[in-house]
């Protein structure tokens, strides 16, 4: 098990209650319902920056797509989408 340490936050009473609410109802304690949705929350928000990290150093490097390309593609890629859907109609 990782090691814990001890964090303290203010939320709004609103979402204090809502937190007790899903503690009772999971049966879980509101400190591991909190852990559990920072840490998702961490996780998520670092996986954009790292996501814009890895978009800002291929524009860098050049590795991009003309905006009239992209969307020619997504053009095409919706027309055929629209044709299958029509043929099926």
């Amino acid at each position: 098990m990782t090691a814990s340490t001890t964090m303290t936050i203010r939320v709004s009473s609103e979402t204090k209650l809502k937190l007790e609410r899903i503690a009772a109802a999971t049966r879980r304690s509101k400190s591991f319902l909190a852990a559990e949705a920072v840490s998702a929350y961490v996780d998520r928000e670092l996986e954009i920056f790292e996501g814009i990290k890895r978009g800002v150093a291929d524009a860098a490097a050049g590795r991009v797509v003309p905006h009239d390309e992209a969307m020619a593609e997504i053009d095409a890629i919706i027309e055929a989408a629209e044709a299958k859907r029509a043929g099926k109609a």
